[in-house]
């Protein structure tokens, strides 16, 4: 059975799994993530990467290569991290650097969201439909795979987080106020409390805490917003959500399901029956980044 390491890095945390040319993950490890500089962040991949080894009690020699998922742009096929928001990493040779410690020759490198993509798209590999992955966490991305190849522009095509939404009588980048940090911080604004978390947010929501559930409300709303936007320029067949916004919260697809149909044409709404949630959850970039050691097709 072949064998490959598919790590999902990002600014809070490093996942690693050592994962089979068929998408099982045999193991799983997290380090934490240290931005305070390039070579202490490095030092953690490494480290990741050493301890699922040793969890799964294999050698780097039984390794068929290396997929990296990294936030923000990346330059494939040089092996560079050109730009993360979240990471100490500028232009940072990443393939070159994996490549000089493990002694590895194949390690690919694509953006995290593409390799969660990737890993949901395979399990029901379709040659003919439009596939869209979004992910809501931390930051709000998508990625797009049409008849059997990604969508990628000049680089930043999928940055659904990025797209304008209405909010009253103004608008707003959609990251800002439904990932994450952006809710915690909506819910502050609009209810006058401090918050702890994002999670803090939905525990209050289902414990039934006055004014949580008009939130929740507006959330679905404005990612319903953005997803429009999709909808209607490219009319996918299937979306998959993953991430911890969403994962850790499944009704909300419900709620947004209902925001959506609002919005769209009756020739729209078959979308409705195809919105997903991952069935992989937390482990699609882990799994996806692996996978792509044994298929780089796209």
């Amino acid at each position: 059975m072949k064998k490959a390491i598919g790590l999902d890095i990002g600014g809070t945390k490093i996942a690693a799994g050592i994962v089979t040319e068929h998408g099982e993950l045999l193991g799983r490890v997290e380090v934490k993530s240290d931005p305070s500089g390039r070579e202490a962040m490095f030092a953690r991949v490494c480290e990741a990467v050493e301890q699922v080894l040793n969890e799964v009690s294999i050698s780097i020699d039984q390794i068929e290569g290396i997929g990296a998922g990294v936030p923000g742009k990346v330059d494939r096929k040089e092996g560079i991290a050109i730009y993360q928001n979240n990471l100490p990493w500028g232009n940072f040779p990443i393939r070159e650097r994996l490549a000089d410690r493990f002694k590895e020759n194949r390690i690919i490198i694509d953006n995290d969201v593409y390799m969660a993509a990737f890993a949901e798209w395979v399990s029901q590999k379709d040659l003919e439909e439009t596939f869209v992955h979004i992910t809501i966490s931390t930051g709000i991305a998508s990625s797009i795979i049409h008849k059997g190849d990604f969508i990628r522009g000049a680089g930043f095509a999928g940055e659904l987080g990025l797209i304008p939404v209405l909010i009253g009588d103004s608008n707003e980048r959609l990251e800002k106020i439904a990932a994450g940090p952006g809710i915690r911080k909506l819910a502050e604004k609009e209810l006058k409390q401090d918050i702890g978390s994002t999670k803090d947010v939905f525990d209050r929501f289902l414990s039934g805490a006055e004014g949580y559930d008009v939130i929740i409300e507006q959330i679905a709303e404005y990612i319903a917003q953005g997803i429009y936007s999709i909808s209607s320029l490219i009319d996918p067949h299937r979306i998959v959500f993953g991430g911890s916004v969403i994962v850790n919260n499944p009704f909300l697809l419900d709620l947004i399901k209902n925001k959506l149909k609002a919005h769209q044409l009756v020739d729209q709404q078959h979308l409705l029956n195809h919105l997903y949630i991952s069935r992989l959850r937390e482990n699609n970039g882990v799994v996806g980044a692996g996978l792509r050691v044994f298929d780089d097709s796209l």
